[in-house]
């Protein structure tokens, strides 16, 4: 690529995976803006060289431009990450749609589900920026690791493919890779359910309990996540790549999954309160539990896992007698869409 500044770019949100991913853009040569909310935590970015509240001990490139103006962050860049929590999107998206010139290419980096109306964030910004080409980035991407140079991957999601040409360019590197996809709502959707079975796999782990168990979960929970995409349209087969099973296997089994850990303190036997307080940021799979539950029962989709989270999560049902409820559920079949020898 050479040392020639070809795009500018601003990340929005200064959580772990949004510093993680501006870092990246800002080593690949290219002008980039990490936007935050907090003055406070922007100045000791800028002092020290590393953002020490999201993601201690990761010294961050000399040429990334650490801001919390918004105007100014946002102003003549050709691609905007966006990185905060699924809940904050819409009124951002309202608040920066002016300052957009037609064409930004706008990604989604969060993995959540808007409460009133069932959006995913990338809908919300179609929805509220339609003047903007839109993608999805999502898969198994803990950033705590990315911070270490650990082999990753990612999936771009778009129909625009200039879109997802830009990323992969914007991106790549010798330890991360991008794989495009163009089935955006299954990609994004199966960012955003994975959160449920992560919590489930937590629980599963304080209570100790055998690999058997723990591939029972991991196997019935990509099950019920696809059937439940499926049935809102996604393609079944974007579940079998990194944004599905991918993402599923690392959330559920890694103690740096911030839901995973949610589920491990409940599963110590801690309120759901302790819980997010000793996790101590945004775990979005509390409130997908909740709406997906919600969305299920009113559509009549079979969904086991996410039923008995629910009722541990929201109605004070005990652990034991949720998990009973999930072993104990209709057995069915083993795999939900099957290929036919004609379909080949």
């Amino acid at each position: 690529m050479g040392n020639k500044i070809s795009h500018t770019v601003a990340v929005l949100g200064g959580g772990s995976f949004g510093t993680a991913i501006a870092n990246m853009i800002a080593a690949n040569n290219q002008s980039t803006t990490l936007w935050l909310r907090s003055e406070d935590i922007a100045q000791s970015i800028r002092e020290t060289g590393e953002n020490a509240a999201y993601l201690p001990g990761y010294k961050l490139h000399g040429d990334l431009i650490i801001s919390t103006d918004l105007e100014q962050a946002i102003g003549g860049c050709d691609t905007v990450f966006f990185a905060v929590p699924s809940s904050a999107f819409r009124s951002l998206a309202k608040i920066v749609s002016p300052f957009l010139k037609p064409g930004t290419m706008l990604l989604s980096m969060a993995k959540g589900v808007e409460a009133e109306s069932f959006m995913l964030p990338s809908q919300v910004l179609e929805q509220e920026i339609s003047h903007c080409p839109v993608g999805v980035i999502s898969g198994p991407n803990l950033a705590k690791e990315i911070a270490q140079f650990e082999i990753t991957a990612t999936v771009v999601a778009s129909d625009n493919d200039d879109l997802c040409q830009r990323v992969q360019a914007l991106l790549a590197s010798k330890y991360f890779r991008i794989y495009a996809n163009p089935d955006r709502y299954g990609v994004e959707l199966a960012g955003a359910l994975k959160n449920i079975y992560a919590i489930v796999s937590g629980i599963a782990a304080a209570l100790t309990t055998g690999q058997n168990t723990k591939s029972v979960v991991l196997t019935r929970s990509l099950a019920e996540m696809s059937r439940f995409a499926v049935y809102l349209g996604a393609n079944p087969m974007t579940f079998l790549g990194l944004s599905g099973v991918g993402d599923l296997y690392v959330t559920c089994t890694s103690p740096l999954s911030r839901n995973y850990q949610i589920g491990l303190a409940i599963g110590q036997g801690k309120s759901l309160d302790q819980a997010i307080k000793e996790v101590g940021q945004v775990a979005e799979g509390i409130n997908t539990t909740k709406l997906v539950k919600e969305k299920a029962d009113y559509l009549g989709i079979y969904m086991p896992l996410a039923s008995a989270l629910y009722a541990t999560l929201f109605e004070q049902r005990s652990i034991k007698e949720s998990l009973s409820s999930m072993m104990l559920a209709e057995q069915n079949t083993d795999v939900e869409f099957m290929v036919k020898p004609n379909d080949r």
